[in-house]
């Protein structure tokens, strides 16, 4: 997958403001390339949860469409643990191209990691940051 360097900043920037709660938005893009995010507000204000909001969810589809582009994933933040899903984020996974993204800010520097979830199992998926 490709995701814009601005799209990698924005999520961090997202997680950064929320911090210490978990951050969540989509992701909007065409095939491979993520190319914008949305954030959204995150209705469990939770330190270890999301939901996103549906209103928000919308609106980003309705977006991403009338850019003839798609909402092709989801982010969240990990504001103390590292950017793997946890269970409750593979429970809460219903499908499978939906890509997941996951930013840290566990370290000294925020960490991001991708995922497609199926069945119960997550599979890492390379990042290429142009």
């Amino acid at each position: 997958m490709r995701i814009r360097r601005a799209v990698v900043d924005a999520v961090v920037g997202h997680a950064r403001r929320e911090d210490p709660m978990e951050c969540c938005g989509l992701l909007i893009g065409a095939g491979d390339d993520v190319l914008e995010s949305r954030p959204a507000r995150n209705l469990r204000r939770s330190r270890t949860a999301y939901l996103v909001d549906p209103e928000d969810h919308f609106a980003a589809i309705r977006a991403a469409r009338a850019a003839g582009l798609a909402v092709v994933g989801g982010y969240h933040s990990h504001p103390r643990s590292l950017p793997v899903p946890s269970v409750t984020d593979i429970t809460g996974a219903t499908d499978p191209e939906f890509l997941y993204l996951i930013v840290s800010l566990a370290g000294t520097e925020p960490e991001i990691a991708a995922y497609r979830i199926r069945d119960g199992a997550f599979r890492e998926v390379p990042l290429e940051i142009p």
